[in-house]
């Protein structure tokens, strides 16, 4: 869809402000070109001594009574389309984050976060520009232009009218020659705020990375060079605007010398009158604005197309994963990986290859191997981040993407190997996805993960306030915080991807013997580099390379004495040196 066509179809679904905007602008108009008519007859019955006294009084009451109506008619049609483009920008930022929240994370590898957040803010206010302030520029100068004109040619003389409108093809001329290199330097503006926006947020983002490494004086280089870039981009773009302005004044100069050499011409020949000419000359000054105003609509509209060629391939962009499942209601059942092949896109390597797992209800699933062996793989498409290219995946007997994605994901607990906290306090991170939990069930949840102790250390307990992604927490709070908000859920199925990763031996054995006696019954799967948070879970996987090497419980692993078997001795060791 174009700009025009999403306009055209805005402007259908919202026509009654935008109606009732034309009417109060076609009333501005008519009332614009009654001015110089009504001075007309005024100068004209002053020459002749027609018109004095309270007569003229009475022609100076209209002009001031047309005067205070259009004021009032401008300040109303303003509120109508402006309120109307206003919620357009408000859906379209609705809709990009609708759509920006169904988006798997392949779709977040190839977008920048910042470029992202530009969309929403300045391309966004391009188009909702070009909606609104466009709109308005254009019928207002469109019919003031036509009024003003008839004026002249059929109320006034059309030989006048004629002469004045031959220099108007020459700044047609201009004004397409300017518009294409608005249109190309609102383009080059926009992508360069993108990414002066993206550099700006993975700096603050990544802030005590580059005071370590001590790269502050290369990021704010590299920040003077993209603001540098910006900022002559949009020069070139102003600039460009600026040139409607010598365009329009050339236009009207030309236009003002041939009026007044012919008008002087025919007045000297008594074939127009002073009046007539007084009022040719006053609606000649009233085309100005409709051709300041063609300048006008051709900035915002270049602006605008070229804000929506960079917004449209987002809202368009397919799903990553397809969300066409007609299940609202997840069964728990048995987990069951079916010869399932999987590779990331854009890698030929495969992740996984010819996978079979199960994992019945109730139970728990431990998941080990080297580093880069398929462990969060499985986690990935049991969440539906990822689609399997061959083979299925199925819980309860129905293919995962049998189910709606909302309600697969209000089934599942999540813990990933990052996880990510809110800039809110520790209680409200806590009930992201309860928010009707009590305080008496989030401690309870806290409890279970090991972290109330210390949430009760902090000044402000569960009330303390843990910055942008957790900064103010340690590693291992962070995860335990996360933990605590999955536990909360008490949903069917618990995925712990490596989350006991920062925390020590003790705090994991804690932590793990609070889930066995929560989770009685219900169903985990835990994954981690560290074997001791596994050797009590029902069955163990071992993966190389996307493919299961070893399984068995704890026991029957040691005893095939294969990779678990040597990593766990490895473990043990480099424990026993710690503790020593």
């Amino acid at each position: 869809m174009t700009l025009t066509g999403l306009i055209g179809l805005y402007v259908r679904q919202n026509w009654r402000p935008y109606l009732l905007a034309a009417l109060m602008l076609a009333s501005v108009s008519a009332l614009t070109v009654f001015i110089p008519r009504q001075v007309g007859h005024v100068v004209d019955g002053l020459v002749a001594g027609r018109v004095s006294g309270e007569a003229l009084l009475w022609q100076l009451s209209w002009l001031l009574l047309a005067g205070v109506a259009i004021y009032f008619l401008r300040v109303a049609w303003r509120l109508q389309l402006f309120a109307a483009s206003y919620r357009l920008g408000a859906e379209l930022r609705a809709r990009l984050y609708a759509r920006l929240c169904l988006q798997g994370p392949h779709f977040f590898q190839q977008k920048r976060t910042g470029d992202l957040m530009a969309l929403a803010t300045n391309d966004i206010d391009s188009v909702e520009m070009a909606s609104g302030e466009a709109m308005l520029a254009g019928f207002d100068g469109t019919l003031t232009l036509i009024m003003v004109v008839a004026m002249m040619t059929l109320g006034i003389d059309w030989r006048l009218a004629l002469a004045a409108l031959l220099p108007f093809p020459l700044m047609a001329l201009a004004f397409w020659r300017i518009s294409n290199q608005i249109h190309q330097a609102s383009k080059d503006s926009l992508d360069c705020f993108g990414k002066l926006n993206d550099h700006v947020q993975e700096t603050l983002t990544g802030v005590r990375t580059l005071r370590a490494l001590g790269l502050e004086a290369r990021s704010a280089t590299r920040l003077s060079e993209l603001a540098e870039a910006a900022a002559s981009a949009s020069l070139r773009a102003q600039r460009w605007e600026a040139a409607f302005e010598p365009a329009v004044g050339i236009t009207l100069v030309s236009a003002t010398a041939l009026t007044l050499g012919l008008g002087g011409y025919l007045v000297w020949h008594a074939e127009l009158t002073i009046g007539a000419l007084t009022a040719f000359s006053m609606y000649l000054g009233q085309l100005i604005w409709p051709m300041f105003a063609a300048g006008w609509v051709l900035a915002l509209i270049e602006r605008g197309r070229a804000a929506w060629g960079r917004l449209q391939p987002v809202l368009d962009a397919p799903l990553s994963i397809d969300n066409h499942g007609t299940l609202t209601q997840v069964t728990p059942g048995t987990l069951v990986f079916a010869d399932v092949t999987f590779s990331y896109p854009g890698h030929q390597a495969l992740a996984l290859s010819g996978l079979n797992l199960s994992l019945p209800s109730g139970q728990t699933l431990g998941l080990v191997g080297p580093t880069g062996s398929g462990k969060s793989s499985v986690l990935r498409l049991i969440l539906r981040q990822y689609a399997a290219q061959s083979g299925g995946v199925r819980w309860n007997g129905q293919s995962l993407s049998d189910y709606q994605l909302d309600a697969l994901n209000r089934a599942i607990s999540w813990v990933p190997q990052e996880p990510f906290l809110f800039s809110a306090s520790i209680a409200e991170n806590i009930a992201l996805a309860k928010p009707d939990a009590t305080p008496k069930e989030i401690a309870h949840a806290c409890e279970l993960a090991s972290i109330h102790d210390d949430i009760a250390r902090m000044p402000l307990g569960y009330d303390t306030p843990v910055g942008e992604k957790g900064i103010s927490l340690s590693g291992g709070q962070r995860q335990r915080v996360a933990i605590a908000r999955a536990l909360l859920t008490d949903a069917p199925l618990l995925l712990l991807d490596d989350a006991l990763s920062a925390v020590d031996t003790q705090t994991e054995t804690d932590i793990l013997h609070h889930l066995r006696s929560a989770r009685t019954g219900r169903t985990a799967l835990i994954v981690s580099h560290r074997l001791s948070a596994v050797m009590d879970a029902d069955h163990i996987l071992v993966l190389k390379n996307g493919q299961i090497a070893e399984q068995g419980d704890h026991a029957s692993l040691l005893a095939l004495d294969g990779w678990y078997a040597s990593q766990w001795r490895y473990q043990q060791l480099e424990a026993s040196l710690d503790a020593a």
